[in-house]
């Protein structure tokens, strides 16, 4: 499963990195994705951390938000675009070419249209599920996830690997 993480608020270059090295393991492939305008799909695979965080930072400074996948990648992709970003992308991940699973997430958004974003009430109400799964789970002997807003919900992320 492609799992993505999106990088939204104010950009910080440190925060970004600080991120990368807790999610992501050095000398794998990831794929970042960003949509700067509607039908356009940027994207760039890397196997440096550091390129990574800087083209994630450059984008985000756009006011454009960033994905990044979470699991490894075929590292075969990372002839698509080298450590960098390609504009007007033609392919991007599909699930079969996710190589391990380090991660399991969890993403609670309310359930709205495409495009539109959450309610102050819906982004509280999504917070409040998360606490309560990530609580259900604990009871259940699951370790305590990774706990991030999205701004329109939030996710748990689970250490699977």
């Amino acid at each position: 499963m492609v799992a993505e993480v999106q990088i939204r608020a104010k950009p910080d270059l440190q925060e970004i990195r600080q991120a990368l090295h807790c999610l992501l393991e050095p000398n794998h492939v990831y794929e970042l994705r960003a949509f700067p305008k509607k039908n356009q799909t940027d994207s760039g695979y890397f196997s440096d951390l550091e390129k990574l965080a800087q083209a994630a930072f450059s984008i985000n400074k756009a006011n454009v938000p960033v994905y990044i996948t979470i699991n490894p990648v075929n590292p075969d992709l990372l002839a698509r675009a080298v450590n960098r970003v390609e504009r007007f992308a033609k392919n991007a991940t599909p699930d079969t070419e996710v190589t391990i699973q380090r991660w399991l997430p969890v993403d609670l958004d309310p359930k709205r249209p495409s495009g539109i974003s959450s309610t102050e009430a819906e982004h509280q109400a999504a917070l409040d599920r998360a606490l309560e799964c990530r609580e259900w789970l604990r009871a259940q002997g699951w370790p305590d996830p990774i706990f991030a807003d999205s701004g329109n919900g939030a996710h748990l992320l689970y250490p699977v690997a």
